[in-house]
């Protein structure tokens, strides 16, 4: 079997977990990294392959068969139009740029290169998020009607001593964990067209806000509720319920989502089922159907993976586009926007958008 050639950009926290699960892996090999900075090139000799400094250097000498790209942020639209340019295809890490403007840029050149890229908003790659859109697609739960979310968890002071900007305008939960249950959300419910949020910031009184209770309208005219915070001490997100991060303690009694519809209600991730099943039976003096969907819990990160290798063999579409990345860093803007103004923002997204 042919090993796929894949070279990693960036050697940050990110970098390295890719760096390990290329070098797990039974389908493709790591071929090179690209950085600039002396942690690397300890990275590099450990695994017996080239440094590079920049991926001019790499293409001049060597073409991969993909790269992965997990440097920061405002790297990221320079380096996937320099692997275009090189028709190599890319894994770019969330967010896919650093602005719209510059990701709308990236998303023209795609389109007419012809080159694969793939966005690294992994949880799209998750089998329970996978099980939980089978059943809404269904129509299990019926016509959608409501959604609740949450990402309600407790980082500690180490976490903003090692990166003062995380405490500063441009940090927060909004625009560091939000863009993740944004991809969430649209995988289940389709496009969000209006967002309303009031932010806090009276807990840790840090100038970016720590909490943001936000209200959201999608195309189909279910509305959502979502309340983030990185100051609560609480179970309730993604991260501490999926198991699928072992990083994290996990809680089997607690949801970060609940989808309801005319017929019934999915919780998410525990994957509890309440439905009726007959429309005649739909009333609150009435009891449900009640159940649990099973799943096969997987490593997300892994599955990322092996879905690029499958797009690199084209063998698969990417799963998200540089479009899915965009509508996603949109919908996170008009948040941010909506706190500032606290008015009702259309995102722009929808099919009277696109």
């Amino acid at each position: 079997m042919r090993h796929i050639q894949l070279a990693v950009a960036g050697a940050g926290t990110i970098g390295r977990c890719h760096i390990e699960l290329i070098r797990n892996s039974a389908r493709c090999q790591l071929a090179a990294i690209i950085d600039p900075g002396p942690a690397a090139a300890e990275i590099a000799a450990d695994a017996h392959i080239p440094l590079f400094r920049s991926l001019g250097q790499l293409f001049e000498q060597s073409r991969p068969d993909g790269v992965i790209l997990a440097t920061p942020n405002p790297l990221h639209v320079g380096q996937a139009l320099e692997c275009l340019a090189a028709r190599v295809p890319a894994l770019i890490e969330k967010p896919v740029a650093h602005t719209l403007e510059e990701g709308e840029r990236l998303r023209a050149t795609a389109e007419s290169a012809g080159v694969p890229l793939l966005v690294g908003h992994h949880r799209a790659h998750s089998p329970i998020l996978a099980k939980a859109r089978e059943i809404i697609q269904s129509g299990r739960l019926g016509k959608l009607v409501a959604v609740m979310g949450s990402a309600l968890f407790y980082k500690p002071d180490d976490y903003f001593e090692s990166a003062t900007w995380r405490r500063e305008a441009g940090g927060g939960p909004i625009l560091i964990n939000m863009i993740h249950e944004i991809g969430n959300l649209r995988s289940l419910c389709g496009e969000i067209v209006a967002v309303q949020a009031l932010a806090s910031n009276a807990t840790r009184r840090f100038p970016v806000d720590d909490t943001v209770a936000i209200n959201l309208r999608f195309e189909s005219g279910a509305l959502g509720t979502f309340l983030l915070s990185d100051t609560a001490g609480s179970a309730r997100s993604w991260e501490q319920t999926s198991r699928e991060n072992v990083s994290y303690p996990n809680y089997d009694d607690e949801d970060c989502y609940v989808i309801a519809g005319d017929m019934g209600s999915l919780s998410v991730p525990t994957m509890r089922l309440k439905t009726y099943g007959r429309k005649e039976d739909r009333s609150w003096f009435k009891p449900f159907e009640t159940g649990v969907a099973d799943i096969d819990r997987a490593d997300p990160l892994e599955r990322q993976l092996a879905h690029f290798c499958d797009v690199i063999d084209g063998t698969a579409q990417p799963l998200v586009t540089v479009y899915d990345g965009l509508q996603n860093l949109r919908i996170v803007e008009a948040i941010a926007e909506a706190t500032r103004t606290e008015a009702i923002v259309n995102t722009g997204c929808g099919s009277a958008a696109a």
